[in-house]
């Protein structure tokens, strides 16, 4: 009997081994493009998740508690690079459970958090491929879990979620990409500043799918897009945007020029 879509990626999520969960996101991602296996109209149970499949390493500690280092030093170096990685190891999951929890959805909702997440296994390999070459490895570090928390915080409402995550948290990543490779170009690595050209086309892209199918919620709703999303930002004390705010890149994954001067005020 064929797997169910949505017990396939409920199980890419639990697993715990890294090159088995990308081996079969990526096996997953061509079924459904290819039309191998289809998205069933009737809904599985939807389990809460509070601890998505991670191996052992790297040991998870508060997000104040994650070490600075300093990037003129080869672990400073390092350091940077795997903190990336672990920002693409759990979007990963973030992706999948979208698919898996949401399973009310049109069937594009599917096909475009599936490529989400095709895409970060993409980048979660070139950036463990290139730490690699430094001699370090995904797990060297000690990284924090705030991506999956606020998954679990939006787990009851996809319009919550499209909010809180991709047009919150993942938005801060397109800020902080050209920043970042600024300070790559300080030690001439060149490898990572081409690898983050890669995410940084991707993550726009992925921020606009969460832009669409917040709207969507909204439209189907009929509540105000902008309100909702400034009622959301406040109600789950979503985290301050700090730093660079990259509004050129914003407006491409659709946020609107008022949502962009609230939100910049919103950083003071």
């Amino acid at each position: 009997m064929q797997e169910n879509f949505f017990d396939c990626c409920y199980r890419i999520i639990m697993c715990q081994d890294i090159a088995q969960k990308n081996a079969e996101t990526k096996k997953l991602y061509h079924q459904l493009t290819s039309h191998q296996i289809s998205i069933e109209d009737s809904l599985n149970p939807v389990y809460s998740i509070p601890i998505a499949g991670r191996p052992v390493k790297p040991e998870l500690v508060h997000p104040l508690d994650v070490p600075k280092r300093k990037m003129g030093s080869k672990e400073g170096h390092a350091g940077l690079l795997h903190a990336l990685a672990h920002i693409e190891f759990n979007a990963i999951n973030l992706a999948l459970d979208a698919c898996y929890r949401f399973q009310n959805m049109p069937h594009e909702f599917y096909h475009n958090w599936l490529q989400v997440a095709f895409e970060e296994v993409y980048h979660f390999e070139l950036l463990n491929e290139h730490l690699a070459m430094i001699g370090y490895a995904y797990g060297d570090f000690s990284a924090h879990n705030g991506l999956w928390e606020m998954a679990l915080k939006t787990e009851h409402d996809v319009l919550a979620r499209m909010a809180l995550v991709p047009r919150t948290l993942e938005a801060r990543g397109v800020d902080a990409v050209p920043e970042m490779q600024e300070k790559l170009r300080t030690i001439n690595d060149t490898r990572a500043i081409e690898i983050l050209d890669q995410i940084h086309h991707d993550e726009i892209k992925h921020v606009a799918f969460g832009d669409k199918w917040f709207k969507y919620e909204c439209s189907k709703r009929k509540i105000d897009a902008e309100e909702t999303f400034f009622d959301l930002f406040k109600t789950y004390n979503a985290p301050k945007i700090r730093g660079a705010f990259n509004r050129i890149d914003r407006k491409k994954a659709g946020f609107s020029d008022n949502e962009l001067e609230r939100l910049y005020n919103l950083s003071y």
